[in-house]
């Protein structure tokens, strides 16, 4: 790094005055790229966060509006019928709430930040739970292939949830008028790697785009949807920096009016490699 000092004196009657003093410092372009690259780790870690934070609070307020309705109703109506109705109502969704809190509760207690020996099957299980409701809401129906004979990957649980809640949203996003997605879980064919695919029945990507999808800031979208989620170009930067940083494979295969998928491969954990 290089540092440029300059200063000029001007006299006046009194004496000589002293000008501004300029300092000029040639940045170096490997630390300042350094810095951007962890600027935008930081930013989309927040936009993974963020998106997790959303589904979790829409998936509570929906559960709270059925309950506040229903109480309304059994106070409106006195017969029997009714108020057993509204009683119904409000215990499905407290059970529903209980099984919200008890996925975040999980996550919290069961998975870390740290690279550990994971159940992909358990994540998809739990991060269902939290997008039941707003899959319902656009008409998405969900399918599972969940082979039990895929083993546990090295990874960190939290990181790869936002992986699949991401997918998972921008596959609802793709269908505005309802589809199907499928995931799909299975060990490689040379049993190192677990193979998860996110596929949609929507709209697709253009060719010309799938070069730039993974890119920082590309979008496809025009903003965020109704629910305030995507548009930022961040969501599959993130996944693929958290992908890669698990050692581990994502990519795309999308037709333009059939669909999409992505394919991500984990590395198998070494202890159950060890165990095989």
């Amino acid at each position: 790094m290089q540092s440029q000092h300059s200063s000029n004196t001007s006299h006046s009657p009194s004496g000589p005055v002293p000008a501004q003093v300029t300092v000029t410092e040639a940045v170096d372009p490997q630390h300042q790229i350094q810095y951007l690259k962890n600027e935008l780790k930081k930013a989309q870690a927040l936009a993974a966060l963020g998106e997790l934070t959303s589904t979790a609070t829409h998936e509570f307020n929906n559960v709270l509006m059925t309950i506040i309705n229903y109480a309304r109703l059994g106070i409106r109506n006195r017969d029997d019928a009714s108020r057993d109705k509204a009683l119904s109502k409000i215990l499905e969704a407290s059970e529903r709430a209980a099984k919200i809190t008890a996925t975040i509760l999980a996550q919290a207690k069961n998975r870390s930040e740290s690279m550990e020996p994971t159940d992909l099957a358990a994540i998809v299980t739990d991060s269902l739970v939290l997008l039941e409701r707003e899959m319902r809401k656009y008409r998405i129906a969900i399918e599972t292939q969940l082979d039990p004979a895929a083993p546990k990957v090295v990874a960190s649980g939290n990181q790869i949830q936002r992986v699949l809640l991401n997918l998972l949203i921008n596959g609802r996003q793709s269908m505005p008028d309802g589809g199907t997605i499928l995931i799909r879980l299975s060990p490689s064919s040379d049993g190192n790697f677990v193979e998860l695919v996110v596929r949609d029945s929507g709209s697709g990507i253009p060719r010309e785009s799938l070069p730039h999808i993974f890119d920082a800031f590309y979008t496809t979208k025009d903003g965020p949807d109704e629910s305030g989620k995507g548009g930022t170009g961040l969501g599959l930067a993130a996944c693929k920096e958290i992908i890669d940083s698990h050692h581990g494979r994502i990519r795309v295969e999308s037709t333009v009016g059939r669909g999409t998928a992505f394919i991500i491969r984990l590395p198998i954990s070494k202890e159950v490699k060890a165990a095989g």
